[in-house]
């Protein structure tokens, strides 16, 4: 009776002894596991993330959680976040604020090889464009208005209440406009920013939400439009024409950067240099940006073809002076 008892024990210890292994391994392994994810955050498109996303981990077997929304609010995240920082890779919709993240030290040092075909001007020690995109107007041809050719076209009375435009403080491209037009007229720019507001241009929130009320057939035209998403539009059937003004736009190159709080440094930089393999380039030609290795074909108009604004220089305003200004023109304060 007594062998028969301790021998039912050693069976129950047993067992529980190797459940609790069996669970300290799983657990070991997850942790194993979760340690290897790469946390991505990005600023659309949110599509050619996952791609991008989906062909590393199919290269590499690492799994990449993706984080996307509007420049302002991953910005905004990745500030609340200083603490316990969670973010490895960042792809920014903005130039500007890969220069300030370098600035104020966040970034890692990383020149990827297949950085090679890309612009001088696309890439620094620290960051590297992902693609580029271009901003215009985008104009619904069934509106009934003339099709503009100028940025000041869109303050002319048949344009009146027909115009929108995306949210600076949201979309970093949008900021990158004023900017630059700025930079371009000076005092001349914000007479125009008057003359649209009096026009009745409405700021419609970050660029899908400016440009829905055109692609229905609400409004007109988008001033400042980010070209990639209505160029999917117009792939589409939508009646839309991406016009880019005669007096010249900007630029959007969109930086990508490993931060320095990483703890996945080498797959942060396998996720870079994948980004900017032929496999990954392609994957940004065909989300309609413009690649940022010039031997990839686009699928649309590059930058070279483009008349651009002025590019910052010491002279510029900064970034928070315009936000500030616009925002009290349009009534946002």
């Amino acid at each position: 009776m007594m062998n028969r008892t301790h021998n039912t024990q050693t069976k129950t210890f047993s067992r529980t002894k190797t459940g609790v292994m069996t669970a300290m391994t799983l657990s070991l392994a997850m942790a194993a596991g979760s340690a290897q994810a790469l946390t991505l955050y990005t600023a659309g498109p949110g599509s050619l993330a996952k791609k991008l996303a989906a062909g590393y981990e199919k290269q590499t077997g690492v799994k990449v959680d993706v984080f996307q929304a509007t420049t302002g609010k991953v910005m905004a995240r990745l500030e609340a976040e200083q603490a316990n920082p969670r973010a490895d890779v960042l792809i920014s919709a903005s130039w500007d604020t890969a220069t300030d993240l370098e600035q104020r030290g966040w970034l890692l040092e990383y020149q990827s090889p297949n950085a090679e075909q890309v612009p001088a001007q696309f890439k620094t020690p620290y960051y590297v464009a992902q693609g580029i995109s271009a901003l215009g107007i985008v104009w619904n041809t069934k509106s009934g208005t003339t099709e503009p050719k100028d940025w000041g076209d869109l303050a002319k009375p048949e344009f009146k209440d027909k115009v929108t435009t995306p949210d600076p403080s949201l979309s970093g491209a949008s900021l990158d406009l004023l900017i630059g037009l700025q930079n371009a007229h000076a005092q001349q720019a914000w007479k125009l920013f008057e003359d649209l507001k009096a026009n009745g241009m409405i700021i419609a929130g970050p660029n899908a939400q400016a440009l829905t009320p055109v692609l229905q057939g609400a409004k007109a035209a988008v001033f400042g439009a980010v070209d990639y998403v209505s160029y999917g539009s117009v792939q589409d059937g939508e009646s839309v024409k991406v016009i880019f003004p005669s007096s010249g736009t900007v630029i959007a190159p969109r930086p990508m950067m490993i931060l320095k709080s990483s703890q996945q440094q080498k797959e942060a930089k396998a996720f870079i240099d994948y980004a900017l393999s032929p496999e990954g380039q392609k994957l940004v030609a065909d989300a309609w940006l413009m690649p940022a290795r010039t031997d990839i074909d686009a699928r649309r108009p590059l930058f070279k073809s483009l008349k651009l604004l002025p590019e910052a220089s010491q002279a510029s305003a900064s970034r928070k002076d315009v936000l500030e200004r616009f925002a009290k023109l349009f009534g946002q304060q």
